[in-house]
């Protein structure tokens, strides 16, 4: 049978094609194709055995490790949709995201099962609960939920699935930075096209038949090893995990639950890892500067690229992990859940802020949504057509200001403002939602962060607007400092004028322990906004 532009197809191609390359590392835990598919296949069986049927959605509510990746591929065997769950969230968000996402199935670590016991009566479609083993000794039949490998030792490893689509769904929930989290709904076909794809054909010509991308995983493939750090349930962490699976390679995950740098780093020595794939600075700057620290000595010879998706990496970070490694492939690659891959980092404009070489796909509109010249120096909002999503899942509302029809064609409006510069790159300036109006002028929060990050005193900075009588408002910095240091407004602001145009310089500065991200090292600006208030979140 034909391969389609289908997970599952693409997958289950691949691994009988090269079934005994090592797939999946995790720890102790190795994995060849052969068994990934093998795991996967019992566990659709089980949960078709158990009602879940074609269009169902099932909640992978699991830290990283083997289950989250054999949850993915299960889900897409039956031509049902994994959906995943943020472990951090409390029970009313999750109360809100199960009855929003229509869950009929969950895959969970064992740990959570009485916050999932005390809101079933939230979520009355939930009916099939598979426990992943976590070390802890919570009730699982509270809930009724079958033990994972249990589930996976009774059911048949015979593929007998009913034939897939290529508009099966991939659906991806993003929280964003306000609002409930939205699930961006993709058919598998464009989410492949848009973004693995691109991916796996970096320097090559792009396949026209999903045959040739198993072709090239047989030829090309068994000889890279990556290793995405973030939350598989971050959707740049997970495309980087299936882009090197479907390009028939090994990827490698870490199953801590908080970052710890010389954890990864020893993991990267063992297991001889060439790439890294992570969050922004949040998840950069503590790893390059551990490297710092007494005793820190590794063979990282292995290793020579590094990349960021879901954030950019600051001038200033970037120069330190190429000060410690002069010859690393550092790569910031933008993208996200209503977009897929978008392009990567050509460099910055005179101001610090990144430019981006962008896909065919990718431009810049302005408010009639007419694309803007090259070199007009007008700001606009980024835009990208081709391949995107159907929508937001349950939200018409929301679907209708993002997704939109402009002079014949569809367009995502992710929310970025960004100028075309005369080279046809592309300047990203921020997010319009939050950014800040001081007297007229509007501030990029992101362009004050990167600034701010290059101070000796400054380890970690969220930026945010505040009322201000006159200016209607100013800019406001949430920062962690360095060890012993205690910045003060004058100096940073000092230092953010030598930098960018004063207006921009932060009057008011807040010092905390820690700065709140998403899992995905994503910035909170709503709890940085809530410190800056005077308020506690």
């Amino acid at each position: 049978m034909a391969i389609q532009w289908n997970l599952a197809d693409l997958f289950e191609a691949v691994s009988d094609a090269v079934p005994e390359r090592t797939a999946l590392i995790c720890g102790d835990y190795r994995s060849t194709f052969a068994a990934l598919d093998e795991r996967a296949t019992r566990l659709a069986n089980h949960l078709a055995s158990q009602g879940i049927v074609r269009g169902d959605h099932i909640g992978l509510y699991v830290y990283n490790g083997p289950e989250y990746v054999e949850g993915t591929f299960a889900a897409y065997k039956l031509g049902a949709v994994p959906i995943n769950v943020n472990y951090r969230y409390v029970e009313g968000e999750l109360a809100y995201l199960f009855d929003n996402a229509d869950l009929k199935g969950l895959v969970f670590g064992r740990e959570f099962a009485p916050r999932i016991s005390n809101i079933l009566k939230d979520a009355p479609k939930l009916k099939v609960f598979v426990a992943v083993n976590d070390g802890t000794d919570e009730d699982i039949s509270v809930i009724g939920a079958t033990e994972y490998e249990a589930a996976l030792a009774s059911a048949s490893e015979v593929r007998a699935f009913a034939p897939r689509s290529e508009e099966d769904l991939y659906i991806l929930y993003t929280g964003g930075t306000t609002g409930m989290p939205k699930g961006v709904m993709w058919t598998q076909r464009d989410f492949f096209l848009s973004t693995i794809g691109p991916l796996l054909s970096l320097g090559q010509a792009t396949p026209d038949e999903p045959s040739e991308y198993v072709t090239r995983a047989i030829e090309n493939g068994g000889k890279s090893v990556s290793m995405p750090i973030a939350p598989l349930m971050h959707g740049a962490a997970l495309w980087a995990a299936l882009m090197a699976i479907f390009g028939g390679n090994t990827v490698v995950l870490t199953s801590q639950r908080k970052l710890d740098p010389h954890e990864i780093w020893r993991t990267v020595e063992r297991e001889k890892v060439m790439s890294v794939s992570l969050v922004g600075d949040a998840m950069a700057r503590p790893l390059i500067e551990a490297l710092d620290e007494p005793g820190a000595e590794y063979d990282l010879s292995s290793l020579f690229v590094i990349g960021s998706g879901g954030a950019i990496l600051s001038p200033a970070v970037k120069a330190k992990i190429v000060e410690r490694f002069p010859n690393m492939l550092v790569i910031d690659s933008l993208g996200a859940s209503e977009t897929g891959y978008q392009g990567t980092v050509a460099g910055t404009d005179g101001q610090g802020r990144p430019r981006f070489a962008m896909g065919a796909h990718t431009t810049v509109l302005d408010d009639e949504g007419i694309p803007l010249e090259p070199g007009s120096g007008t700001v606009g909002r980024l835009a990208r057509g081709g391949y995107v999503p159907l929508g937001y899942y349950k939200d018409p509302v929301k679907t209708a200001e993002v997704f939109v029809e402009a002079n014949g064609s569809r367009w995502v409006l992710p929310g970025d403002m960004a100028i075309v510069e005369a080279d046809g790159t592309i300047t990203l300036l921020g997010r319009g939602s939050v950014s800040i109006n001081s007297g007229g002028e509007k501030i990029f929060p992101e362009e004050v962060e990167s600034a701010l990050k290059s101070h000796p005193d400054v380890f970690d900075v969220v930026v945010v607007g505040v009322p201000d009588e006159r200016w209607g408002e100013h800019v406001c910095a949430v920062i962690k400092p360095r060890l012993g240091a205690t910045p003060d407004v004058e100096s940073l602001a000092t230092h953010v004028r030598s930098l960018l145009a004063s207006y921009k310089a932060p009057r008011e500065v807040f010092l905390v322990d820690e700065i709140v991200r998403s899992p995905s090292g994503k910035a909170d600006y709503r709890w940085a906004k809530s410190i800056a208030l005077g308020s506690s979140k």
